[in-house]
């Protein structure tokens, strides 16, 4: 009988990558498996499962609710179009919150770093596609939120490689790489849960010691 296990919450987004895929830790609810990895297939809370000796990694959507964010929510975006002077997204999530209707999002050329703002180029930090987090600033015009990546926990935390059909890894707060072709691709990297300390929390959880012979 599969039980539910209690364990420190924590937030994925769609496309997040998990941990690895292993005989005894496999992809449940809300993931999927890719190139031996598990990745989150939704923004929601991450949860395990124990089932006699199998772990399933779950992500858990909070159920959709009809919200607008306010000054100083992270948001998660998909980046549209991008130019010069902005990059234009829709807004899918607001915090572990899942939108049924996306909103608009714009990302000025100045907001996207906290240093060396005139040297930013938008074109090196996103890609249309990109999965960001980003954080709203008060809105100044109807319909659109303004938003910025101006704090390390912001940026790219979901980008695919170009003619490839697989996630990027991130390299630095500057690039991601392919991991088929490792060819390195510009973006401005958000800093974020590193896998290690996932796994740590798999382990904490159900890798339990054996007791010892005497």
């Amino acid at each position: 009988m599969t039980t539910d296990e209690q364990s420190e919450e924590l937030i994925c987004i769609p496309g997040q990558r998990i941990c690895p895929l292993t005989d005894e830790t496999i992809s449940g609810e809300g993931t999927y498996e890719r190139a031996g990895y598990i990745y989150s297939n939704l923004a929601g809370i991450l949860k395990f499962r124990k089932s006699d000796k199998l772990t399933y990694i779950d992500v858990i959507s909070p159920k959709n609710k009809t919200i607008l964010p306010i000054p100083g929510d992270v948001v998660t975006c998909r980046i549209q179009v991008i130019n010069q002077r902005f990059a234009k997204c829709l807004i899918i999530g607001i915090g572990d919150v899942v939108l049924n209707r996306h909103l608009r999002g714009i990302l000025r050329k100045e907001d996207v770093r906290a240093i060396d703002k005139d040297r930013v180029e938008i074109y090196k930090c996103f890609r249309p596609g990109d999965i960001i987090l980003a954080k709203v600033m008060p809105q100044t015009e109807i319909h659109t939120y303004q938003l910025t990546t101006a704090e390390n926990e912001l940026g790219v935390v979901v980008a695919i490689a170009r003619g490839q059909d697989v996630p990027m890894v991130p390299i630095g707060w500057t690039e991601m790489q392919c991991p088929i072709t490792l060819v390195k691709e510009p973006r401005k990297v958000a800093k974020l849960m590193p896998e290690s300390k996932l796994q740590a929390v798999i382990k904490t959880e159900f890798i339990k010691e054996e007791p010892i012979d005497k």
